[in-house]
């Protein structure tokens, strides 16, 4: 589990950027509130199109990282990517948007792929890295909560519900690669699906003419 808060990240186009993506990891076994916007000691910089209930944890799988330093040349450090929780075990095949998960006294809903903005490229300090994550699909995801309470570092987590529509996470990135309708019904399944965040839904509703 890692949180941070605002921090000068650097400059872009002359001007000063501040972002909490420079997160830290909390010691194992130590207890924090998740409430329905953020886990307590994290915040964000921009809350016009950072954070909020649907994005209240940003999970990225731990499977990725050894691949992302084979790539990238080197060991990556503490949430590398701004995550808040280090995930193993699953995928963005694996998990589906809808599908909801019990942490200790918290249960959190999947509602979105992460697409990252230019404050990524700056952290990393690679222009490139917006497009690697992309272009690959391992983006990780993003959960809100639908029942706020405290939670555990290492804490095992349980799935507690799979949506019945089985739309992946996966398939939420492919839809929003999909900029010519190549897989029109699985874009207007995910257009319909009342669990998706306004901001990846409403994107698709535009391109199907629904909107």
């Amino acid at each position: 589990m890692n949180v941070g808060v605002p921090r000068l990240l650097g400059q872009r186009q002359g001007s000063n950027v501040y972002s909490a993506i420079a997160k830290q990891p909390i010691a194992h076994g130590a207890v924090l509130w998740l409430s329905l916007g953020n886990l307590s000691g994290d915040a964000q910089a921009d809350l016009s199109v950072h954070g909020g209930p649907d994005k209240a944890v940003y999970v990225y799988p731990s499977e990725h990282l050894p691949v992302w330093e084979a790539e990238l040349g080197g060991a990556l450090g503490a949430a590398p990517f701004g995550e808040n929780l280090s995930t193993r075990g699953v995928s963005e095949s694996d998990v589906h948007i809808g599908d909801r998960w019990r942490w200790d006294a918290a249960t959190l809903e999947i509602c979105q792929p992460r697409w990252p903005c230019f404050k990524l490229a700056l952290y990393r300090g690679r222009a490139d890295i917006q497009a690697r994550m992309r272009t690959s699909g391992r983006t990780g995801w993003y959960l809100r909560v639908i029942e706020p309470g405290e939670v555990k570092v290492g804490s095992p987590i349980e799935v507690i519900e799979r949506d019945p529509a089985s739309l992946s996470v996966a398939d939420a990135h492919l839809a929003m690669s999909d900029r010519h309708l190549e897989d029109r019904p699985m874009i207007e399944r995910l257009a319909k699906h009342e669990s998706l965040a306004a901001q990846w839904c409403d994107p698709l509703k535009q391109r199907l003419g629904i909107y």
